[in-house]
């Protein structure tokens, strides 16, 4: 039988016409988190050092949105990127959704640090491997009333900002990506950035005319044009001008 493998793929955007100034604030912190993984994902990559890589992108977008105060090692080492991504970044993929080979006899073992240690692997990358990349910036009631009334975290947050985000729940992006030797090819191709999602919102065309976020290493395809149900066929889009 052929090998058919799973796909898993999360979006987020809102039921609004257009993205609200913080929708768009967490919307864009976790696709920049995105963007940097895919951009640094390559063999011999410590899977760990990814999700800490997605952690302080995120962070670094909530301090320049004024949610957060204070530096980014030191946030980092109270693991407050736990707070906003209680969730691992991704995992192995294959004829399984949750793969099997995580934790293997010789292997990196599960990290007891919050946020670390819900990474269903901590293997070191090797080509080959299909993952899924998936970030996400969330705001919990528990998490955040944790973090308030602990005094190593609390001194990060901006406590009215915070207070703003509740009942907003969160945004994840998500996508499977294929490790090759030179970097990875994103196979997941959904409209990401906020231009991209308003456009498809308003009927505009999917798959574009323009890579309008060539960091994300999408896989353009298209249905086989003379076999039906055959292999997709690549293709290359432009890439946007830079403005």
């Amino acid at each position: 039988f052929p090998r058919t493998d799973a796909a898993d793929i999360t979006c987020s955007f809102p039921i609004s016409e257009t993205f609200t100034d913080d929708q768009k604030l967490v919307h864009e912190a976790v696709l920049a988190a995105q963007i940097a993984v895919i951009g640094a994902l390559a063999p011999g990559v410590a899977w760990p050092d990814m999700h800490r890589l997605a952690e302080r992108t995120i962070l670094d977008h909530l301090v320049a949105g004024g949610v957060l105060a204070g530096d980014v090692d030191a946030m980092l080492d109270a693991d407050l990127g736990a707070v906003f991504m209680p969730h691992g970044l991704g995992h192995l993929i294959g004829l399984d959704t949750h793969d099997v080979g995580g934790y293997l006899d010789g292997t990196p073992e599960r990290s007891g640090r919050p946020g670390l240690s819900k990474l269903r692997t901590a293997r070191v990358i090797e080509a080959g491997m299909m993952l899924t990349v998936e970030p996400g910036c969330y705001f919990i009631d528990r998490l955040l009333d944790d973090a308030l009334a602990d005094p190593v975290r609390r001194r990060f947050l901006v406590a009215d900002r915070i207070e703003g985000f509740r009942g907003t729940g969160g945004v994840r992006l998500e996508d499977d990506v294929l490790v090759r030797t030179d970097g990875v090819e994103n196979l997941s191709l959904c409209p990401r950035t906020v231009d991209e999602i308003l456009d498809v919102k308003n009927g505009g065309a999917w798959p574009p005319a323009v890579d309008a976020c060539s960091g994300l290493r999408r896989a353009w395809c298209r249905p086989n044009p003379t076999i039906a149900g055959g292999p997709m066929r690549r293709y290359a889009l432009a890439e946007a001008t830079p403005a």
